[in-house]
């Protein structure tokens, strides 16, 4: 019986649990997904395989680089991208085989990788990390500079952070109308952050999807991943606030202290409370002690999440500020009182309070 490449990716799909693992053993299980970083078995949960019920087979890599071929598609499509790039021609002999459709000697064929041929694993990084940062750049240049009357403004004032408070809009800070997100394949309106290398130049870009909720106010996307990266931020900040001296990061006055927070909403809160200090965005917790600064800065107060004595985060942050220490600084930690907080988290039920009163 000639087996078509229909009937294949059924049959391949009823044993998509098997396949997944044999296929991308590198990945793990996550309710009915079977998770893994690409079709390349790279550690990661960007790649998405649906194990149970009438979607079971189906998949989708939601990281901004799976090649076209590694996308998305059915069960034999994710043979084809895992071991033969994208053929499936290949895929469907080799399928036909694993199901013991045409073995001559009754078991499965091994699962054999082509390999990809490269001639310098550095120089493709080094491409690729180029055309990421080309790719920031467009971004960042191609979106709207002002964000006053934006759904940026409305969304950050839906946190309780009122820009106009500030006086000015800060500048790494813009709009996009419409910016493509590969988690629902279409573009939506997103908040776009620069993040700036030490040389003030512009290394990678910050996302933050958006989208109004039932009663009109915008939010965060409904997605499973509404932020993301795109470049290499390591090093990097998203410079919120310049703080009473006005002047820019790399011409900062001697012995200026600065305060360095994880998130964005977080760092613009303590923009609010205390605008006499300059505020930067480290933009994850593994960062913030890699963040390159002027030698004028003594003093960083790193504005922490009250993780609740989470083990993880608990060692991450003292890793962070140790590095910082090594480098001649005076580092202070500040954290919500509250298990399971954050500073915007104190911004908001302080006005609550206010309001109350």
């Amino acid at each position: 019986m000639n087996h078509d490449a229909a009937s294949l990716a059924r049959m391949l799909a009823e044993r998509i649990q098997t396949l997944a693992r044999e296929l991308l053993p590198t990945g793990f299980r996550n309710g009915p997904h079977w998770r893994c970083g690409n079709v390349a078995g790279e550690k990661g949960q960007s790649l998405v395989i649906h194990l149970t019920g009438y979607r079971a087979g189906g998949w989708y890599d939601y990281g901004d680089e799976a090649p076209a071929y590694g996308k998305s598609g059915d069960a034999l499509d994710l043979v084809a991208a895992v071991l033969f790039q994208g053929n499936r021609r290949d895929a469907m002999r080799w399928s036909r085989n694993w199901l013991g459709i045409e073995s001559r000697e009754g078991h499965h064929l091994p699962i054999v990788r082509r390999p990809v041929p490269r001639r310098d694993a550095t120089q493709d990084v080094d491409r690729d990390a180029q055309r990421r940062r080309a790719q920031a750049r467009q971004i960042w240049h191609g979106t709207q500079a002002d964000i006053s009357g934006t759904p940026v403004e409305y969304y950050l004032a839906n946190r309780g952070i009122d820009l106009q408070d500030l006086g000015r809009m800060p500048g790494s800070l813009r709009f996009a109308p419409h910016l493509w997100c590969t988690e629902v394949r279409r573009p939506l309106p997103a908040m776009i952050a620069a993040i700036c290398g030490g040389n003030g130049k512009l290394i990678a870009v910050h996302r933050t999807w958006l989208a109004q909720n039932p009663e009109g106010i915008w939010t965060k996307a409904p997605l499973q991943f509404p932020k993301k990266v795109l470049g290499g931020s390591v090093g990097g900040v998203i410079r919120l606030w310049r703080g009473a001296s006005g002047k820019a990061l790399g011409v900062a006055p001697e012995g200026e202290s600065i305060v360095l927070a994880e998130g964005i909403e977080t760092g613009l809160s303590i923009a609010i409370a205390c605008p006499e200090r300059r505020v930067l965005c480290a933009v994850s917790l593994s960062n913030i002690g890699r963040v390159i600064l002027p030698d004028t800065i003594n003093e960083i107060i790193v504005a922490a999440d009250n993780d609740g004595g989470n083990e993880t985060a608990g060692n991450a942050l003292a890793a962070a500020c140790r590095k910082l220490s090594e480098q001649g600084r005076r580092v202070r930690v500040a954290m919500p009182e509250h298990i399971g907080t954050d500073w915007n988290d104190v911004l908001r039920e302080d006005q609550t309070t206010i309001a109350r009163s």
